[in-house]
């Protein structure tokens, strides 16, 4: 029997991993030796908090991040031809959405390995749900540029599409330029364009507000180094 890649999700701070997925993910960390990881002290902390039980010594953790070699990272599913089950844990939120765990996920269905994709917070869908726009049609776009008119000109497109489309754009920042982007958004889009900013999904500074660029110039929320997702609607 071929073993399964179990995609398992992780919190987005530090909140109890319990209070923000179920019971199952954690029996499902019980039950596994091997990971897939993109930081292992952080995987290592993470899988002690949701399963304190567990033997750190017994993890057999695999690097998927920058400084991986791509012919290491291609033998990583090979223990599932011996029936071993795999997990890929995201650095944060749900594996494979923004995530380098996509490459994994590929390259599972290429050797029909079962992928197994396990319920938890998604900061993506979370605030696309709080944001009172579009949910029928939305588009994720990753980072916007960081060179200032080519991101000018990038916010300006997606003002577009989401107009022509109707159609919810989603974007985010490295937090500490977030609030650097606040004020291009501010300085860009139409006034009468909507605006949703969700940061500290799931923590107890939670914030997810929407409103027309019109009413967030008077508007400065504290948004530094803060996890933040972008989402706008014309």
């Amino acid at each position: 029997m071929i073993g399964k890649l179990y995609l398992i999700p992780t919190t987005l701070g530090d909140t109890e991993p319990l209070e923000v997925m179920p019971l199952s993910v954690k029996n499902v960390i019980d039950q596994l030796e091997y990971f897939i990881v993109e930081n292992e002290k952080s995987a290592r902390r993470f899988i002690k908090k949701i399963a304190p039980e567990k033997e750190q010594s017994s993890l057999r953790l695999m690097p998927l991040d920058k400084y991986a070699e791509e012919m290491d990272t291609l033998k990583y599913l090979d223990v599932c031809q011996k029936g071993i089950n795999i997990g890929l844990l995201s650095e944060a939120g749900v594996p494979a959405i923004a995530d380098p765990g996509a490459s994994m996920v590929k390259l599972a269905h290429q050797k029909n390995i079962q992928v197994v994709p396990l319920v938890g917070p998604s900061s993506i869908l979370m605030a696309m749900m709080g944001s009172g726009m579009n949910g029928q049609n939305f588009a994720f776009n990753g980072y916007l540029p960081i060179e200032k008119g080519e991101r000018k000109n990038a916010i300006k497109d997606l003002e577009k599409l989401s107009k022509d489309k109707n159609q919810s754009q989603i974007f985010i920042e490295t937090p500490y330029r977030n609030e650097k982007m606040f004020t291009e958004l501010k300085d860009t889009l139409s006034t009468s364009t909507y605006l949703c900013i969700a940061a500290d999904i799931t923590l107890p500074t939670e914030y997810i507000k929407t409103m027309m660029i019109k009413d967030w110039k008077h508007q400065k929320p504290d948004l530094h180094k803060k996890p933040a997702i972008f989402i706008i609607q014309k």
